[in-house]
């Protein structure tokens, strides 16, 4: 049930202090060095510093799995790994003030663009542009092994809640905490055959429009007038402006955007085939499998896809050490609108 509360258990906004040193691969410094992957040079963004706002100075790429996997890094290149995840239709400018206070605590920060996203690229023109749920676990779980990360926190929220779900629940020996925004969120596509009540339904509009011919021509036409729209419905009360709308905005122009995001809302829905490589994977996943490792679950109060009781509807999902947490005046996009509070919550996991 979609629930629209203002109130809730709020965190404290200041308990991470400004790093005093900019962190590798900050702000006018060099990237941190990382195994098996090459640098790329440029700003990821046209923005860049100089119009006051932070920024990832140049990305890293690597190959891993099917895919060459762009990715921003800061922090200490022997530091306990944080991976932090986006999802749509956002990029990883989501993590930009989060990831410089983990770096300042000594941890080694990873944002990577998820297939279909900025600079990341599939190897191959004939690889299926699969967005299944599935498969883009399989993309981090990939690039852990390219960078030889064997165990790593993992953070996310929408797409990259889901894939840091997926990973706790079938590779548990591979994530050593999870922040989740919205909690448990991986997909039944049995139960998403089940009508949702009127209001629940209203707030996933655009996955019945993607559904289309119409909607997917609408999405390549205006993807960025789309999502900045989809920014301000499931946000309310973040007055973002142009130039960190902009910044994010690139990222949509990776070729194989349009094509995963479709194949991503219709595969929810039953209406697109995934992998079949991958039905064992996603038959384990349909039994809803329970997440064992230590857990803070996020909400955002003020987003249209957070479900009443504080956590309660997922709560039994989580059978290891776990906090809630409920954000006040906060929407969908949580490690943007509040960093802090997000850093705070991976350094609070760390501990569990």
């Amino acid at each position: 049930m979609i629930n629209r509360r203002a109130f809730g258990k709020t965190i404290g906004a200041g308990a991470i202090g400004t790093a005093a040193a900019t962190p590798a691969g900050w702000l006018g410094s060099s990237p941190a060095s990382a195994s098996a992957a090459t640098p790329r040079g440029g700003s990821a963004t046209p923005d860049g510093p100089a119009n006051g706002l932070a920024a990832f100075t140049s990305l890293k790429q690597v190959r891993a799995g099917e895919l060459s996997i762009g990715y921003a890094e800061a922090g200490p290149a022997h530091g306990p790994v944080v991976i932090l995840l986006h999802g749509w239709p956002y990029d990883i400018h989501s993590y930009v003030d989060v990831a410089p206070l983990l770096a300042a605590k000594g941890y080694r920060v990873i944002v990577p663009y998820l297939r279909g996203y900025g600079t990341t690229t599939f190897l191959s023109q004939s690889t299926f542009r699969n967005g299944q749920q599935a498969v883009v676990a399989l993309d981090i779980i990939a690039l852990m092994d390219a960078l030889r990360i064997e165990k790593a926190l993992l953070g996310g929220f929408d797409w990259g809640a889901r894939t840091a779900d997926i990973i706790a629940a079938l590779w548990p020996q591979r994530c050593k905490a999870l922040v989740s925004v919205t909690g448990y969120l991986i997909t039944n596509r049995e139960k998403n055959k089940q009508p949702l009540p009127p209001a629940a339904e209203w707030a996933w509009w655009y996955q019945f429009y993607f559904a289309t011919e119409r909607g997917e021509l609408g999405l390549a036409e205006h993807r960025h007038d789309f999502a900045e729209l989809i920014w301000r419905n499931v946000s309310p009360t973040w007055h973002f402006d142009d130039a960190t709308f902009n910044r994010t905005a690139t990222a949509f122009n990776n070729p194989d955007y349009v094509s995963i995001v479709i194949h991503n809302y219709r595969w929810r829905l039953g209406l697109a085939a995934g992998n079949p490589r991958l039905d064992d994977i996603e038959a384990k996943l349909a039994t809803g499998p329970a997440i064992d490792v230590p857990t803070i679950a996020v909400d955002g109060a003020s987003d249209p896809f957070t479900p009443a009781g504080d956590g309660a509807a997922y709560r039994a999902k989580f059978t290891g050490p776990y906090t809630h947490r409920t954000l006040k005046h906060i929407g969908h996009n949580v490690p943007q609108e509040a960093p802090e509070a997000f850093a705070q919550a991976v350094l609070d996991a760390d501990r569990l």
